[in-house]
């Protein structure tokens, strides 16, 4: 499902958050798909709890999940991403690839471009 790397500079909570908010926007976990305890995903990661705890906050803050106690953590209804961007977003992995790019740093060159299609409403 998701890792965590300890020695990446980025902190569990966000490899958690981020490695969640993908399959979702992917459609790999799909409406009303039921998340992992948190002491069970905290413990199968070897992470604390709180760690998977925050996560799991910071994706329904985000309205990609909700939480009730006796349902558990679910996916909410309507999160997947719309087939065009997920293309774009493969196409972009892809010719990330052959540049000879690393996720890491394919990731931040769209970190760069993003405010800038901000700003320009448009291309980068």
């Amino acid at each position: 499902m998701i890792s965590v790397d300890p020695a990446s500079p980025t902190s569990p909570v966000e490899q958690i958050r981020s490695q969640l908010a993908a399959q979702i926007r992917a459609g790999q976990l799909p409406a009303d798909t039921r998340l992992p305890p948190v002491r069970q995903l905290a413990a199968d990661l070897r992470v604390a709890a709180g760690s998977v705890a925050k996560a799991y906050r910071d994706l329904e803050s985000a309205g990609l999940v909700r939480t009730a106690r006796a349902a558990g953590t679910r996916v909410n209804p309507g999160q997947a991403t719309t087939r065009p961007l997920l293309g774009a977003a493969e196409e972009l992995a892809r010719t990330a690839q052959r540049e000879g790019l690393s996720l890491s740093e394919a990731q931040g060159l769209l970190a760069h471009a993003w405010p800038r299609a901000h700003a320009g409403g448009g291309s980068a």
